[in-house]
């Protein structure tokens, strides 16, 4: 079986194999057949707004090569919505990265969250590679590209946290975004009620409020956890940063940012100017808050989904 054309898929089709996952909104099961394919069951399906995850789905479709395989190999991007008597029941995604999981002492596969990034680091998880102070850096740039990217491609990321952004070290230093039906379109409602999780929300957006600048507030706190191995500083608190991992430059232009940071809505930096900070620049342009441009991507293809056999889909 392939999800790669975006076509929807008969929940019926599906091998289904042990529960890999359980979250507050679905649980997620290992799919049979080639692909390493991942299947998102809905814990509450008729909730799910299907020609939303449609969208989603249809983005990736309109993406050019180049940029399709970069959001498949950052992204657990929904590659086809999966039905079940004309509803839609969840979504098949790729399984991430082995790079990004960990063997424990029972044998047992587990995902290298952000959280092993945050805490100092203990027996029970001994096998996860620590990053080196160079390597820590260069997962924070790494972090912030891939948001610019998606805010480029007009698109709001909404929840983050020390569980949804995962990493690697190996063979270099990467991130892998999941939860991704939870990421919308700028401008369009969430396939689902948007999830914020304890202590990485905006302290300033209403409950359940997704903008692209609470997008940049949370970014803000990737940034100054990873870098000072914190799992609960947040702007407008003191920042301490780990020794070694910037340099008095890029020392200098953090600290500035991220005291801006905890500023009203609308003056959070933005995420090319966390790019220029942590290059290393002296000065730091301030970019007036604007909305993030929408997707150069043929918009005719949200429309509808697209059918396999038989199939009728009523959302």
């Amino acid at each position: 079986m392939s999800a790669d054309d975006g076509a929807d898929v008969p929940l019926g089709g599906l091998t289904l194999g042990e529960r890999v996952g359980d979250g507050g909104q679905g649980e997620v099961y290992d799919v049979g057949g080639p692909g390493r394919l991942l299947y998102k069951s809905y814990r509450e399906p008729h909730k799910a707004d299907g020609n939303e995850l449609a969208a989603l789905v249809a983005l990736r479709q309109g993406l050019a090569a180049s940029d399709r395989a970069r959001l498949d190999r950052e992204t657990a991007w929904p590659l086809c919505r999966v039905v079940d008597a004309g509803r839609v029941t969840g979504f098949l995604m790729h399984r991430a990265p082995d790079a990004m999981t960990w063997r424990t002492s029972r044998g047992d596969t587990r995902l290298t969250e952000l959280s092993y990034l945050l805490r100092a680091p203990k027996a029970a998880w001994q096998e996860v590679a620590q990053p080196s102070p160079a390597e820590r850096y260069a997962l924070v740039v790494a972090v912030v590209e891939l948001f610019r990217w998606l805010h480029e491609l007009g698109l709001v990321v909404g929840d983050v946290s020390q569980a949804n952004v995962l990493w690697t070290v190996r063979p270099g230093p990467a991130p892998y975004l999941l939860d991704c039906d939870g990421v919308r379109l700028v401008g369009r409602p969430p396939v689902l009620q948007q999830a914020d999780t304890p202590d990485w929300h905006d302290p300033l957006a209403p409950p359940g409020t997704v903008t692209v600048d609470s997008d940049r507030y949370k970014v803000a706190l990737v940034v100054g956890r990873v870098l000072s191995q914190d799992a609960y500083t947040a702007p407008g608190k003191p920042l301490t940063l780990l020794p070694g991992v910037l340099d008095d430059r890029r020392e200098n232009a953090v600290r500035a940012l991220w005291g801006q940071a905890a500023g009203p809505t609308g003056s959070r930096p933005h995420l090319a100017q966390w790019r220029t900070a942590l290059a290393g620049r002296e000065t730091i342009k301030l970019i007036a808050a604007a909305p993030a441009p929408r997707p150069a991507v043929d918009r005719s293809k949200f429309d509808g989904p697209r059918q396999r056999g038989r199939i009728s889909l009523r959302d």
